[in-house]
């Protein structure tokens, strides 16, 4: 056989607490075949290992108790907007509402994800390793992607498969080496099963073949997927960065060093910078282009017209919340006494 086959599993039925998967499937898809991937729909592992909570059927109760579950199955909370949290899970996954689901079960239970997907696909594979069928196993779930719309379906779990097709090391038909592509193949393979699958047909397990023969061993599962936080370039969520950068403003360094030139101002950035606190500097404070210095060829001057004692303390304010705007266009600034006001030196950021 060549090419690639994705074959629904019809027939599983409703799976409750305690209920044995691999028989459940085994009946159901009689024809599977040593190699065949199964992709297994993390909900009903979840059903068959108990991992369910019971919650009132309705009315703000309901919306309390999920509020409640949502919290504990949190790391931590990405980004909120409206009635969408991002959040982290204990797992390590970032998705929405940490992946508790309401669908396909009763009223009174909500759905949470596999304790350990690893361990859960490993379990199932070993099942069907003592029935004599040689097969690897993807526990998938359906998640959104940054920057794009719509849905997909990604592993949680693995067992029997590598969780990449490294191409690192390899020459493209035009003679370059490839440096860093990776391909998520249990991630591509989930998204492949979910084709077939579905949650209003009712058919949880999907089966790849004509991929692969499955390893020997376990293998790594999914972790690997999930990217550290040291190789994470947008592992802050929305309000971790907002406070980082309210912690950064009020770290604003009052010295300039001039071990090296100043790298160049970009002018509009400097404007953007006047633009976003034009409407929020006292009435009393003016900003004006400064001359340059024997230092630095890029200076503003601010000065108030209220020189009373409340009137200095508001410009030393209008001053500081200057420098955080123009920290944010990465435009640094050094506040130097002026005879009559503050004189902000400016510089780019360094290379």
């Amino acid at each position: 056989m060549t090419g690639l086959q994705i074959r629904p599993v019809h027939g599983i039925g409703d799976v409750t607490a305690g209920d044995d998967l691999v028989e459940l499937i085994a009946a159901a898809a009689p024809w599977l075949a040593d190699g065949d991937v199964l992709v297994v729909t993390s909900k009903i592992v979840s059903k068959a290992e108990g991992n369910l909570v019971e919650v009132p059927a309705d009315g703000p109760e309901r919306d309390a108790a999920r509020a409640a579950t949502l919290a504990a199955e949190t790391a931590r909370v990405v980004a909120r907007r409206g009635p969408t949290t991002i959040v982290q899970t204990h797992h390590g996954f970032v998705m929405a509402a940490a992946g508790i689901d309401a669908s396909n079960v009763d009223k009174t239970h909500l759905v949470l994800l596999p304790a350990d997907p690893d361990a859960s696909a490993r379990s199932l594979r070993a099942g069907f390793r003592a029935r004599g069928l040689d097969v690897a196993v993807i526990i998938s779930d359906t998640m959104g992607r940054a920057w794009r719309n719509g849905l997909t379906d990604v592993a949680l779990g693995a067992a029997g498969i590598p969780p990449f097709r490294d191409h690192r090391g390899e020459t493209d038909p035009y003679g370059n080496e490839l440096q860093i592509t990776q391909m998520a193949v249990i991630d591509e393979l989930s998204a492949a099963g979910e084709l077939v699958k579905g949650k209003v047909d009712n058919v949880p397990v999907a089966v790849v073949r004509g991929y692969l023969k499955a390893t020997a061993t376990d293998g790594p599962g999914a972790a690997p997927l999930l990217r550290d936080a040291e190789s994470d370039m947008f592992s802050l969520g929305t309000a971790e960065a907002r406070a980082a950068g309210l912690r950064d403003a009020a770290q604003l360094p009052d010295t300039l060093q001039h071990d090296h030139p100043a790298p160049p101002v970009d002018p509009e950035a400097v404007q953007r910078a006047l633009e976003t606190v034009a409407t929020h500097l006292s009435r009393t404070t003016t900003v004006t282009p400064a001359e340059p210095s024997a230092t630095n060829a890029v200076a503003l001057h601010l000065q108030t017209r209220d020189t009373t004692a409340a009137g200095l303390i508001r410009l030393g304010a209008d001053a500081h919340r200057l420098r955080a705007a123009l920290a944010a266009e990465s435009v640094t600034s050094i506040p130097l006494p002026h005879d009559d006001g503050i004189r902000l030196e400016l510089s780019g950021a360094a290379e």
